[in-house]
């Protein structure tokens, strides 16, 4: 009797140790699994530290005693970073997300920039650029007291076109203005634009301010830079992949070329003997003093920064050089200055994308493997884009007796 209790309990407890092993078993493996899917959530492709540059360092205190911002290529690489975030801002936007998940800031901040104001197209309330200052109280918390040398104290930043729903439509319409006119100025993203620039540089003088944008947001920077630059405000340009190709402006340069030819037919024109050489001559002198006049004036005192790829169709006509274009002297007035003539600036990728829409793509002017090389900034549709700033202003009609 004893014996067959014993055994009974021994069975029973051997059941419930095989009952509890069976139950352990599978329940670590499922809350493990829902754990790892809870605590590794999917990275964005456009975070930071996934799409950004690898080997680009962040401000610090060491920028205090030799500032960063003092390379051209490290200006390149961070202005292309804010731009990036001001795309970003519209895709959170349509995105919906929130303070704690939204991905652009992880463009400025680890620079100590913050947001200070969204451009907003009142058309669709999309978000076109973004008006970027320098963050001080973030500075300080990483022992930076002041500003490094040459990083700008305000930047805007503007985006180019996104093939998005919300935003397509506004977007393609300035697209097309462009196209058909080789103007922005109808928009209502140039009046925002124009009037965030305008604010920043009465804020922080002209020397502090800069601007930047990318394909339809290069076009956009460039047009109001140049009106800043009527008003005698010169502020630093920054501008990739621009837009070059427009319908007024292949109109105009068929027209140049015509009348380029057209004078040499006249010039070889046997009834016309010595005297139309002679006018032709003249003319070219005369052309020739003009420019020469404007370079002795240094006028050229606002210099864009143009980067291209030439296998983006988009704008790889500005890589046309030209002969003789109204090109002036940059540099103090006195003639001391050593700097190259031109009017613009111009980095061309050497060794880079090669497909369009890689050459066309912002990231390649943050990437490593990308070879730059600056170019001779004698190019025709520069020239023509930015003829009206170099032109002798009219004579001031004569007073009557």
């Amino acid at each position: 009797m004893i014996k067959k209790q014993a055994k009974r309990q021994h069975c029973v407890a051997r059941d419930l140790t095989v009952e509890e092993r069976s139950m352990a078993k599978p329940a670590p493996t499922k809350n493990a699994g829902d754990a790892a899917t809870a605590v590794v959530p999917v990275p964005s492709p456009f975070e930071y530290h996934v799409y950004g540059p690898r080997k680009l360092s962040f401000t610090s205190w060491r920028d205090l005693l030799s500032s960063s911002w003092k390379n051209p290529d490290y200006r390149r690489m961070v202005i292309a970073c804010f731009i990036q975030g001001a795309y970003l801002l519209e895709l959170d936007r349509q995105e919906k997300r929130d303070e704690r998940t939204s991905l652009a800031p992880q463009w400025w901040r680890p620079f100590k920039y913050r947001l200070v104001q969204a451009l907003v197209d009142e058309r669709d309330g999309s978000i076109y650029g973004a008006v970027l200052e320098w963050d001080r109280q973030a500075a300080l918390s990483d022992y930076i007291p002041f500003r490094p040398t040459r990083a700008p104290a305000a930047v805007v930043a503007l985006r180019g076109t996104l093939l998005k729903a919300p935003t397509f439509r506004r977007d393609v319409v300035d697209d097309l203005r462009f196209l058909a006119w080789d103007s922005l100025k109808g928009s209502v993203r140039f009046a925002g634009a124009l009037a965030a620039l305008r604010a920043a540089a009465r804020k922080f003088g002209v020397a502090n301010v800069c601007v930047g944008g990318h394909s339809l947001g290069a076009g956009f920077a460039l047009q109001v830079g140049k009106a800043l630059a009527k008003e005698g405000v010169f502020v630093e340009c920054h501008v990739f992949n621009p837009p070059s190709v427009s319908l007024v402006m292949s109109l105009k340069g068929f027209a140049e070329t015509a009348g380029e030819l057209w004078g040499r037919v006249r010039a070889w024109i046997p009834y016309m003997g010595t005297q139309a050489g002679g006018d032709a001559g003249g003319g070219s002198n005369s052309e020739s003093e003009a420019k020469a006049s404007l370079a002795r004036a240094g006028m050229a005192k606002w210099l864009p920064h143009l980067y291209i790829n030439t296998n983006d169709y988009i704008c790889c006509y500005y890589s046309d050089a030209a002969s003789g274009t109204a090109t002036v002297a940059v540099g103090s007035g006195g003639g001391s200055g050593t700097s190259k003539a031109g009017v613009a600036r111009m980095v061309v990728v050497s060794k880079g994308p090669s497909k369009f829409l890689a050459a066309h793509g912002l990231e390649q002017w943050w990437a490593d493997d990308v070879e730059l090389q600056v170019a001779l900034n004698h190019s025709k549709l520069v020239d023509r884009q930015l003829r009206s700033l170099y032109a002798p202003p009219p004579a001031a009609p004569a007073a009557r007796s």
